[in-house]
Formats: C-alpha cells, structure tokens, sequence
C-alpha cells in the first residue's frame, strides 16, 4: 500500500508530559509532575518490601499513546476517530488562525513529545512549518491528513460534477490511496466533508502502523462510525444549498478558503478580498476596487468572511459597494464549545446553513 506520509523509521518518543487542550475521550494523560509522584510512590513501596498493585488508570495511562493534531479542526476529527484508544493533545486553540499562528515554547515542547504527530500539509500551517519539520527529523512519526485527498489548485472549479471520479463514494474500495502531486495544492480540503473521509482512512492507516492500541477492532469500529457521520453530513450540506438557484451559486470569501465546498456542490468563488489562500497576504485599493465591480456585476448578495481572521476588509467593501450582508463562518477554526460550530460536523453544517440563507 502506498501512501504519501512524512515519516521516521525512529521509535515513538515518550507521551506529552504538559498538555495544552485535550480532544476526544482518553483518560490516559498525565503531568510531569504526577508522573515524579508516581515514581516516588513505587520507589517508597519497593524500600518497605511491598510491590504496589497497578490499577486500571496507571494501566490506561501507561498504554494509551499521545498523538499531537496541529489545528483545532483536525484536533476534533482525530478525538472523535480514536475514541478512548489514545490521548489527543491539539495544538491550536480555538480562533486561532492556522496561517500565522505561532508556537509557544511549551507548545513547542508539547509537539516535540508526541508518539505521532498529524498535521494538515500543504504549508496551511505557516508559522509551524519549522517546527513540523524539527518534530520529522527527530523522529516522530508524522502525517500530512492531504497526502490522501484529491486536491485542487486555488481557483480550479472543474470537478463538481458528484459523479466526478474522484468521488470518494466509488473510489479506494481496495481501502489504497493514489500518490498526489500537492505542490501548490489548496489546504483547504476540510470544507468538503467527502475528502474529510479519505483524511480519515488515511489517518487511521497511518495509526495502525506507527502505533501500538489496546484494541485495534475498537479504534476501526470509532472510525467507521465517524465516516458515517461524515457521509450523513454531506448529504444533510446538499439539501441545504439544493435550494440556491444556480445563478446564486457565487462566493465572494475573506480569502480563498471554499474552493473544495465550491468543488463539491456547484458553486463558484467569483472573489476573494485578501488574494490568495492566506490570511497574511496583502491587499492594494486597486485590488478591492475590481473586487467591488465583480461583487456588483454578478449581483453578489453577501461577502463570507473567516471567524478565525479580520473583517476590516470586507466590511469596507461591503459599505462601499451597499446593499450587502458580512456574514462570517467557521473557516480555519472550530467555533467556541457552546457555538454550532463546537465540532467539525457542526462547523461544516452551520456554514452550509448560513451560506444557504445567505444566497437563498
């Protein structure tokens, strides 16, 4: 089989002693400083000629592996696919902006002790991408979830088609993954719950083999039932833009981030506030004024901006142009825990809902 992942033949380093923000439902963490007590508790034990009997949390602890997830979107998909089989520590709190979100020494640290890290690739974590790179040479077992999606370049709109052969509903049924070209991909495959689904069987191949679990079946089992979800969520998302008119079926986006939602259900990103796929790059007043003819001659009724950047810019335009709606989604950051976009099938279906009564 093969499969295009960054990875280390070295052994898994040992789990993360200081965690940042825990995902899914393992009970295995623990501190550095309760690992210290423990130690000296079994030393104590050893000195009065008694062996201490383990129990059931030091046994989890001991056995459930640390696995790193860089963005807090991924960070969720991952809990939710593993269950309790490992401990998932993500990276990236909620709202930050993967594009220039920099790394904490104890953040730093925290990546650098994982038994298998998960990142997004193609450079959608800009300010990380040293330290993704330090986490490889150094042995920790590492996969990009895009290395198994059908990607598209930014602006590319030329397989919408459901039918197309990508679809993941016909292709891999052998459970193999085609080696793809990501050199200038757009990271954002996240906004296309189909190729969450090929991320995920990736992940979970990739697990399987650099690390040890408890229960292989239950970790497949978990994973199954979440690819369920996720064919159930992109159903729900085609019957909620089903009732846009195909001449509504335009974006105009803070930056260029729905290419692959557009790829998936026939829309077409007809512009971008801030060009390219980053939220870091610049914008001239030539740009936003071709941005502003384009927004009135093809009758665009809202401007979509990211929860996780500014919106300075759009709503400029907007006031400019008049006669628009901002509306902001869940772009490269889940919402806050009690928002409808707490989760990645919550994101995924409240931006659908608000694009819908948006264009509608």
């Amino acid at each position: 089989m093969h499969r295009s992942v960054i990875r280390s033949g070295a052994a898994a380093v040992a789990t993360v002693g200081v965690v940042l923000a825990a995902c899914g439902s393992g009970d295995g963490e623990r501190s550095v400083e309760d690992a210290d007590r423990g130690g000296a508790d079994t030393a104590e034990d050893a000195d009065a000629g008694q062996t201490p009997a383990p129990t059931d949390v030091d046994d989890a602890a001991a056995e459930a592996p640390t696995i790193v997830v860089t963005t807090n979107v991924l960070g969720d998909v991952v809990g939710e696919v593993v269950g309790d089989a490992a401990d998932v520590v993500t990276v990236m709190p909620v709202g930050a902006d993967p594009h220039d979100f920099q790394a904490s020494a104890e953040e730093v640290d925290t990546l650098m002790n994982a038994d298998a890290l998960i990142v997004n690739g193609a450079a959608f974590e800009e300010g990380l991408l040293d330290v993704i790179e330090n986490a490889v040479d150094d042995g920790i077992p590492t996969f990009e979830a895009i290395s198994v999606v059908e990607t598209i370049e930014f602006g590319e709109s030329e397989h919408a088609d459901e039918d197309d052969e990508h679809d993941e509903d016909d292709e891999h049924e052998d459970g193999e993954h085609d080696e793809h070209d990501h050199a200038g991909a757009d990271p954002h495959f996240f906004t296309d719950p189909m190729r969450m689904i090929a991320a995920v069987d990736g992940i979970v191949d990739f697990l399987q083999d650099e690390l040890e679990f408890v229960d292989t079946a239950a970790l497949q089992e978990s994973a199954d039932a979440y690819v369920a979800e996720l064919r159930s969520l992109d159903a729900d998302v085609a019957g909620l833009v089903d009732a846009i008119p195909d001449e509504r079926r335009v974006l105009v986006t803070n930056h260029d981030v729905f290419g692959y939602f557009a790829d998936r259900y026939g829309f077409e990103v007809v512009g971008v506030v801030v060009p390219g796929g980053s939220t870091t790059e610049s914008v001239s007043a030539g740009e936003l004024a071709e941005l502003a003819e384009v927004v009135v001659a093809e009758a665009v009724p809202a401007i979509f901006t990211d929860n996780s950047a500014s919106d300075e810019l759009a709503t400029t335009l907007a006031d400019e142009v008049g006669d628009i709606a901002v509306v902001t989604l869940y772009t490269g950051s889940l919402g806050e825990a009690d928002s409808d976009g707490a989760t990645y099938l919550g994101m995924v279906r409240s931006n659908a809902e608000r694009i819908s009564a948006a264009l509608a």
